[in-house]
């Protein structure tokens, strides 16, 4: 029940939010602060002591057929005629991820706290609402109610990015929507036609995640099935060619869209794949495996190249993104042990790196108004201490071991390599490039002359403290790896199914 609590705390934390609007300003942001705040307490709570969670009954879990490796785990009916059923779960990688969404949440609050005056109770609404949503696809072991979830955290942050956003806002928002929406129908197809097949060979009506595990489908079809949750997942990952979308977004969306855009929403993508298409579809996972990997290079390559040609700040960190986040694919499809921990650790790492990036570049718009690079210069002796913490996520973000996005990185090449040397070598040459054009943005950025006699203020209080919490956990990560290592060990034990790329 604590799972559920997690969202309902959100979803009427922003309805308090938005009605707060009416008695002042500053009321929106408290509420939102104080439901993230109540979600951070009882994320922690799991944190600490899962066992006093619970499974629920006994008679639920024996229904479900499933204890293993889940520290909570709760089912309720829904819409039975259906068999469509409110079940919520989560395990160590799981748990990670919902604290990951509630941490970034926070930092995302942080980065709104000074920038958001307009219709502050609305837009404190649909960022608790999308966090709500975000957590319900984290939890959600019913494909019904994991759909539900998915399309109720892409609405609101369409409201954020064409409302609050900049001078091509709603270009960006429905380009967001278009990409997103129409990925999200394929993968409603494919949920509907393996329920189908599921029932006719077994004549019962289930969205179950523990039921449709296993279920046979025509050797010509499922393919194509797959392809439904892969295209969905790898656009909101993005991998390309379906990456086209986030850039723009990034660009328009306000600091706290890009926080939550790079930081939680792009691991949706990942989680899907690792929890759904490949467990649901081991036989052609492998099948489609040197496809997909092959995709991860030509992502972490191609883009790290088109990063070298932007002027705009936030569009260089949105490509380098897409970048990092083809090692995510990759390790996913090489599929063995140092390839998955490999990208769970990325996934982490680079929602600490990238959501600190953003919160930069949004910092420096907001007090110079422009995004150009050409345009700034020389910002070390204006603003020491946002020059000192662009340098240190720029080079967690190109892989400095001690820190997070190393330790990731590095395990994921050791596990792909023992799939496809050709592949990893490519893949490999992006960590050269991306610290080529990492030093470009700080060169052009911080050193070299002010040109333009820029003045702002450096580092606020608030932002401050969330940049100090983003760097000590890549530096945990870096340092103690083994603790979100051993978190998603069982989980990823359990779902080693037959799959040989």
């Amino acid at each position: 029940m604590i799972l559920v609590w997690l969202m309902v705390i959100l979803f009427a934390g922003g309805v308090g939010a938005w009605l707060a609007e009416s008695s002042g300003s500053e009321h929106p942001r408290a509420v939102a602060l104080a439901a993230l705040l109540l979600d951070l307490f009882l994320v922690v709570l799991m944190l600490v002591a899962p066992d006093s969670m619970g499974l629920g009954a006994v008679d639920t879990v024996a229904q479900l057929g499933q204890r293993g490796d889940w520290l909570v785990l709760f089912q309720s009916d829904w819409i039975p005629r259906f068999g469509v059923s409110f079940i919520f779960g989560v395990d160590g990688l799981g748990l990670m991820l919902v604290a990951l969404t509630v941490f970034l949440g926070l930092m995302a609050l942080g980065a709104a706290w000074g920038e958001i005056h307009e219709r502050s109770g609305f837009f404190y609404f649909n960022l608790l609402w999308t966090l709500a949503g975000v957590i319900g696809v984290f939890t959600a072991l019913d494909l019904f109610l994991f759909f539900f979830f998915w399309e109720i955290m892409l609405i609101p942050m369409y409201f954020i990015i064409a409302i609050w956003g900049h001078e091509n806002k709603e270009y960006a928002a429905m380009k967001f929507f278009i990409f997103t929406q129409v990925s999200g129908l394929l993968m409603l197809l494919s949920i509907l036609l393996l329920v189908y097949f599921h029932y006719t060979s077994t004549n019962v009506l289930t969205f179950s995640y523990f039921q449709l595990l296993g279920t046979q489908l025509p050797a010509s079809l499922g393919y194509w099935v797959m392809l439904g949750f892969f295209i969905a997942f790898a656009t909101k990952l993005p991998a390309v060619p379906v990456h086209n979308w986030l850039p723009d977004a990034h660009s328009q969306a306000p600091t706290a869209g890009s926080v939550i855009l790079a930081g939680v929403l792009l691991k949706t993508g990942a989680y899907g794949l690792i929890r759904f298409t490949i467990p649901l579809f081991p036989e052609a996972s492998a099948q489609f495996a040197p496809i997909a990997m092959t995709l991860g290079a030509i992502s972490i390559l191609y883009t790290a190249k088109v990063a070298f040609g932007q002027s705009d700040l936030k569009r260089l960190i949105a490509y380098t993104s897409v970048s990092h986040m083809g090692f995510v694919l990759l390790g996913v499809y090489a599929w063995n042990a140092q390839a998955l921990q490999g990208a769970v650790m990325t996934m982490l790492a680079h929602g600490f790196s990238a959501a600190a990036l953003f919160m930069l570049a949004g910092g420096l718009q907001h007090r110079i108004h422009t995004r150009d690079m050409d345009q700034m210069g020389g910002f070390w002796g204006v603003a020491p201490q946002m020059a000192f913490m662009a340098m240190f996520f720029t080079v967690a973000a190109v892989g400095m071991p001690g820190l997070g996005n190393f330790v990731g990185e590095f395990l994921v090449l050791l596990g792909s390599f023992q799939v496809s040397h050709t592949i990893t070598a490519f893949a490999a040459l992006g960590l050269v490039v991306a610290a080529v054009y990492s030093l470009i943005v700080i060169q052009k950025v911080f050193f070299g002359k002010n040109q333009h006699n820029h003045r702002m203020a450096d580092l606020s209080g608030m932002e401050f403290l969330c940049f100090s919490l983003m760097m000590i956990g890549l530096i945990w990560m870096g340092m103690y790896p083994q603790t979100m290592l051993d978190m998603a060990q069982p989980t990823l034990e359990s779902l080693n199914v037959a799959f040989n790329p």
